[in-house]
């Protein structure tokens, strides 16, 4: 089995990669840094498994393109394509250029439907196959100071449901399945672009990107599920944005602010990668581990949702059965 997966060589993607190559599978790591890439390729490896690192901008078609085949003439047949890159924006509105919001937007967004097109194009020949486009509870509830992002990851959503209504009119044998990310430690928050003039962080409760590729590679293999929502912060999320939006609204007015940025100033000299990679030694984790958890029940039950409605129907089976017993 092969799986190919952009953002790679850092952060939930390097996590994804190690994860899928734990279980056996041959990898493929697509992302900008070169050197990255194949330090990430070299830990699956290890792990027993044939891994290709290639390096693609992800906002440029023609690269992920040529990316697609030479995995196929290198590795074999794409099973799983996951589309996991993205940047962001840590800036209110009035002070992101035009010029940010469209690398924003061609990264995280285009890059997604970049990377889909790259995947069907090989997969639709044999008619099989499965798509990930990694959400993010922003893709339902936006927050300020990350416009672009939000935006970026609401327009996946869009895309990913109107195209699988489109397969499914067409009979086609592939799947798409989206998976929904709560805060994740990773390098992120020292590398984006950041205008804020205090250090990023994620919102709390923060979780291990292990945690994370966990559910991705589950909705992976699950993608009848349609979308698979990580960790019980983003159940949370979702839902009560479908109840009371105006009220988040105004509790993020304030909220959303500090509980995106440290006490701590921003380095004059702090990377940025919107435009271009930053190198340094990064890997799946950011300088959260203290704070981040390493396990989600959430995930745990969603694992088991059908022996869990098996289990519940039984229960309520033979509960409603002495119930009528007594009645007679």
């Amino acid at each position: 089995m092969i799986v190919a997966i952009t953002g790679a060589s850092a952060g939930v993607g390097r996590a994804t990669a190690r994860e899928f190559a734990a279980k056996g599978w041959d990898v493929a790591l697509i992302a900008r840094n070169g050197a990255r890439l194949e330090e990430a390729a070299e830990e699956a490896r290890r792990l027993g498994v044939r891994a290709l690192a290639v390096e693609a901008d992800v906002a440029d078609h023609a690269l992920l393109q040529a990316a697609a085949v030479r995995i196929e003439r290198e590795l074999g047949p794409i099973d799983v394509w996951i589309n996991n890159a993205m940047a962001t924006i840590f800036a209110p509105v009035a002070s992101i250029t035009p010029e940010e919001y469209r690398r924003a937007t061609e990264v995280t967004y285009l890059g997604q439907v970049y990377g889909t097109m790259a995947a069907l194009s090989v997969m639709r020949p044999r008619d099989r196959g499965t798509i990930v486009n990694i959400g993010s509870a922003l893709a339902y509830r936006a927050i300020p100071l990350q416009s672009a992002y939000c935006g970026a990851k609401y327009a996946v959503r869009g895309f990913t449901d109107a195209l699988r209504s489109e397969l499914i009119h067409d009979g086609s044998g592939i799947k798409l399945v989206m998976p929904h990310l709560p805060a994740v430690n990773t390098p992120q928050f020292d590398w984006a672009l950041n205008k804020m003039g205090r250090r990023a962080q994620p919102v709390p409760p923060i979780f291990q990107p292990e945690v994370i590729a966990r559910g991705i590679c589950f909705a992976a293999m699950h993608p009848e599920r349609r979308e698979v929502w990580i960790g019980m912060p983003t159940v949370k999320v979702i839902l009560a944005n479908k109840l009371a939006p105006g009220l988040l609204d105004r509790y993020l007015a304030s909220a959303g602010y500090s509980g995106q940025l440290a006490d701590e100033p921003v380095s004059p000299d702090a990377p940025a990668n919107l435009f271009a990679t930053v190198d340094g030694d990064y890997g799946a984790h950011g300088r959260f581990d203290k704070k981040a958890r390493s396990f989600a029940w959430e995930m745990a039950l969603s694992r088991y949702r059908d022996a869990g409605f098996v289990a519940a129907a039984v229960v309520s089976g033979y509960v409603f059965g002495r119930w009528l017993n007594r009645r007679r």
